[in-house]
């Protein structure tokens, strides 16, 4: 890994564009992606502010070495993900199972409710992580938005049902068959387009920092 290489890893580390770093040096965005490609070097005032910023050492950046680590951080936000995400998942899945065992209409609140703390565990991890929520977020986005958006589409899935069809529609968690097999078709249609593009745009922006 050279110079180039050091600089472009430590911006995505930190989960920022060219154009964020050009601004937190006094550099153009030109300047941040001719180092990042080879082009040009930083004169030694802007590898002093890079160490600054990135919080690293000059010799770190100029010869690869690894600056002398202090105690480690206890948090990780890749573990608040995960967390996160577990949280989520079993929220779905109570919610769902609530409503098939009871087929109780506060099985809705009891999955909205752990989502909503799931995802605040995840929060929690971009907050005590600096150095590694740009790639936990991306890790919890992937997955996570097929988790979320399930009940809430579920549920103006089945008023909007409801209401065609001349009856009042379920805050049910889980999509109802209702009169006809062909909204119900188009329900899972819709869901998987959106969640399978909310997936694409995130993973190409994180192909394109």
């Amino acid at each position: 890994m050279n110079l180039a290489d050091r600089i472009q890893h430590l911006r995505k580390t930190k989960g920022i564009s060219q154009e964020e770093l050009a601004d937190q040096i006094g550099v153009s965005r030109q300047a941040v992606s001719k180092w990042e490609s080879e082009q040009s070097t930083p004169d030694i005032e802007k590898i002093i502010l890079l160490s600054d910023y990135f919080e690293t050492t000059t010799d770190y950046l100029l010869k690869g070495i690894e600056p002398v680590k202090g105690a480690e951080s206890k948090w990780n936000a890749i573990v608040f993900t995960v967390a996160g995400t577990v949280f989520n998942a079993i929220g779905l899945v109570a919610s769902i199972m609530i409503w098939i065992e009871r087929r109780m209409f506060y099985a809705t609140g009891v999955g909205i409710v752990m989502m909503l703390l799931g995802t605040g565990i995840f929060l929690l991890g971009q907050i005590v992580d600096s150095t590694g929520k740009a790639s936990a977020k991306y890790y919890f986005i992937l997955p996570n938005v097929w988790i979320l958006l399930f009940i809430p589409m579920s549920c103006c899935f089945n008023i909007l049902n409801g209401l065609l069809g001349g009856y009042i529609g379920f805050f049910a968690p889980v999509p109802m068959l209702g009169n006809s097999i062909w909204t119900f078709v188009l329900y899972w249609v819709v869901y998987i387009a959106v969640c399978a593009m909310v997936d694409f745009i995130v993973h190409r922006g994180e192909q394109g920092n």
